[in-house]
């Protein structure tokens, strides 16, 4: 799969800040960027959001697969990045079958009212009908030794910045092989679920953990990415476990002083 390898540092050191109580000083501020980023398919444009300019060809990739756009890898045949500064474009090349299906998906979506989810449609949007996943075991308890101090050493572009969520991949030893970054917590998970993909890797070892609260469209992308099991520093809500134990994914909430709290497994 071809690709247009463009990378951005996600710093701003032109930002400076005063402290309340010393106005006249002027202090470099290292700012997390966010970009305007338009995705498109076939050169049909599908959504603009705002996220993070970095890794953006796995922030398209798995966006398209996490929110069902796309059923498969296979069905891409190159990702091309363009633009610079505020605005970027990600132009997916996919195949016939693929991009007829996403017609056919957008032409559902025009149905819905424009003052957001509501109606018949909209519920089935918000609780859609998902695979059950093929259960996995849990991760040993060992692999959760020191892992929040791991976390905070393999976010590079927050260790400045601040302000930016992570979702990361431990493979089945424990060890830290992937951390994908950006202001939007759903954008990291997509972020992740595209390089997961992109090099490979089998989403069902070893796990996966985000820094973010774990919310129930997480979950969904989690599920459609065929994820095992999912971590997170934030303790989930109860539609999230409900939906988790429903669909056979471990869901296990990481406490910043207790034992890992397993929320859903089978």
């Amino acid at each position: 799969m071809s690709s247009n390898a463009l990378q951005v540092v996600a710093a701003t050191p032109a930002h400076s800040y005063t402290l309340l109580d010393s106005p006249m000083l002027q202090t470099p501020a290292a700012l997390a960027s966010e970009c305007a980023l338009a995705v498109s398919f076939n050169g049909l444009n599908h959504a603009v959001m705002l996220t993070s300019p970095s890794d953006l060809e796995d922030f398209a990739l798995g966006f398209s697969l996490s929110n069902g756009l796309l059923s498969s890898i296979d069905d891409v045949y190159g990702i091309e990045v363009s633009g610079s500064g505020e605005r970027y474009q990600v132009e997916l090349n996919i195949s016939s079958r693929a991009f007829q299906a996403l017609k056919r998906q957008r032409r559902q979506l025009a149905g819905s009212s424009g003052c957001g989810l509501c109606g018949v449609e909209a519920l089935e949007q918000a609780l859609p009908s998902l695979p059950l996943l093929t259960p996995v075991a849990l991760p040993p308890y060992e692999h959760f030794a020191g892992l929040r101090e791991r976390i905070s050493a393999a976010q590079s572009l927050a260790r400045d910045s601040g302000a930016l969520h992570a979702a990361l991949y431990l493979d089945s030893q424990g060890e830290i092989r992937l951390c994908r970054e950006d202001v939007g917590r759903h954008n990291a998970l997509d972020k992740l679920i595209g390089a997961l993909y992109r090099q490979g890797l089998d989403p069902r070892q070893g796990c996966v953990l985000i820094t973010s609260r774990c919310g129930l469209e997480l979950i969904h992308k989690a599920v459609r990415a065929r994820i095992g099991t999912l971590v997170s520093l934030s303790a989930p809500t109860t539609l999230s476990v409900d939906w988790a134990r429903q669909h056979q994914l471990n869901l296990i909430h990481l406490p910043h002083h207790s034992a890992p709290r397993v929320y859903s497994h089978v």
